[in-house]
């Protein structure tokens, strides 16, 4: 499978999982919306009235994607880039304007009633719990919802207890909560269920170090030992970095990227930095293959193309000319990597349009 970046096309790693058997399916998925031109003033009031106008957007433009059973796959973009409608075609909150989509042999706007009970979804900005109860009323009142067997809730919610640390507040009403008591609630209530598929919309958006660390430990556990497959969009890829063997990039509706992050640093990382502690302070230290970047007494830092040559040649031919004491490579942010994705796609669609 090929990805269209701009007008440039880069072939696609296939990621892991995709062996397994798939649970998730998107065959050129497409939502266009219909907004309204409005024009102001009382005269534009009357023109409105009798002749209203519209735009079309494109907010997901012929997506295909497969998920296989099992995988944890970070879906991220800028704000705008079509995640969310994505995300609510997936559970079924909206019907594509085109396109397929197969979810553990549902289609989710058809069958919605029998699809949910397979699924569970997180917002981060949104609880599922009930505002006025106490947590643990509400989890039984999804235990009823879902017609869970009796000992299976027993043990699931035992085990997310113990996970999430939720004995201090299960009798505190949700709105008393604070942020990241309230997410690990929710996280609990999406999984009471036991869904396969676990769709998590901004988990750890507003979180502390340490609640953020806690949500990722969750998560990690339950796609691990339990198999559950997981979808995950975040603007913080410190997520996706800890948490996903995958990531599906997507910017103005269209996937740009689909594979490891590995991958992606390897693809579009840009520079890569050596940094040197030499045994003795030299004059001068030169190599072929890379500039200096920083130089301050023993230490030096080499900037060089990951194209062009290794960290290992490098270190190779300063080894032969120099004595060195220590040496760490430094691999570009993955936030830098991403975002040079972003705005070479918006360079190369803004000189489209101009041209």
């Amino acid at each position: 499978m090929d990805c269209c970046f701009g007008g440039m096309v880069y072939g696609i790693t296939k990621a892991p999982g995709h062996d397994m058997n798939e649970i998730i399916v998107v065959e050129h998925l497409s939502k266009v919306f219909k907004v309204a031109r409005h024009q102001r003033g009382f005269g534009g009031s009357i023109k409105n009235l009798l002749n209203t106008k519209s735009t079309e957007i494109k907010a997901v433009d012929q997506v295909s994607f497969m998920i296989g059973e099992g995988e944890c796959v970070g879906y991220i973009g800028p704000n705008g880039a079509g995640k969310s409608t994505t995300i609510k075609m997936l559970t079924g909150l909206l019907v594509p304007s085109s396109g397929k989509i197969h979810v553990s042999g549902y289609v989710p706007w058809r069958e919605r009633q029998k699809y949910v009970g397979n699924i569970g979804v997180v917002f981060g900005q949104r609880t599922t719990l009930w505002w006025d109860l106490p947590v643990i009323e509400s989890f039984d009142l999804l235990q009823h919802i879902y017609k869970i067997p009796g000992d299976r809730y027993k043990a699931n919610l035992d085990e997310f207890r113990a996970l999430l640390d939720l004995d201090a507040f299960l009798n505190t009403p949700v709105r008393a909560l604070s942020l990241g008591q309230r997410m690990r609630a929710d996280l609990c209530a999406a999984l009471l269920h036991s869904p396969k598929l676990l769709f998590l919309d901004e988990p750890t958006i507003g979180l502390d170090v340490v609640a953020k660390e806690r949500i990722r430990q969750f998560i990690r556990s339950v796609n691990l030992e339990r198999r559950t497959t997981i979808l995950l969009t975040t603007h913080d890829l410190s997520d996706v970095e800890k948490l996903c063997d995958r990531t599906l990039i997507i910017d103005r509706g269209k996937i740009l990227y689909d594979g490891s992050l590995d991958a992606l640093q390897q693809r579009f990382g840009g520079k890569r930095i050596l940094v040197v502690d030499f045994a003795e302070l030299y004059p001068s230290v030169q190599v072929e293959g890379a500039e200096i970047k920083q130089s301050d007494g023993r230490r030096t830092m080499f900037c060089f193309e990951r194209g062009n040559i290794t960290a290992s040649e490098l270190i190779q031919r300063l080894s032969q000319r120099y004595r060195i004491q220590d040496l760490g490579v430094l691999e570009p942010e993955i936030e830098d990597t991403v975002r040079r994705i972003y705005e070479e796609q918006l360079l190369v669609s803004d000189s489209s349009s101009q041209g």
